[in-house]
């Protein structure tokens, strides 16, 4: 595995954390302004919470495939599909009238970065992730 895959699979899911973090934090604090913004108002908290805390946790993983790619390869497909799970359903329902198009951008952001996550998996190796999970010799 070069040089070039390690820094593309390293950017990719540090950018990914770190986006992820930077957007989906702050909703802890932002639950009257999501009732408000996009009615009805949340009705069941413990789900409104939930989801942000599985969100914010999957970024945190992120965050670790991106300290070491070739080692957290097997990861990366189950990543992509966090990021489909996501997005694939906001653009059915969008396309039903039942999704804002400010939702759509989040959703398309999660689909491309769904798609470099599989680009990541496919340029690192089997080779080079079997031999990241090795002892070092002496």
């Amino acid at each position: 595995m070069g040089a070039n895959t390690v820094k593309f699979s390293k950017i990719v899911f540090l950018i990914a954390g770190i986006y992820g973090l930077l957007v989906v934090t702050p909703q802890y604090f932002m639950e009257s302004w999501t009732g408000r913004t996009f009615p009805p108002p949340v009705t069941h908290p413990e789900y409104y919470y939930g989801f942000v805390g599985a969100v914010v946790v999957w970024h945190v993983l992120f965050l670790v495939i991106s300290r070491d790619p070739a080692r957290y390869r097997p990861m990366m497909p189950v990543a992509a599909l966090e990021k489909l799970a996501f997005g694939a359903p906001v653009l059915v329902l969008y396309f039903q009238d039942r999704a804002a198009l400010a939702i759509v951008g989040a959703a398309v952001i999660d689909l491309i970065l769904g798609a470099l996550f599989l680009l990541s998996y496919g340029k690192t190796s089997e080779r080079a992730a079997d031999a990241a999970l090795l002892p070092e010799s002496a």
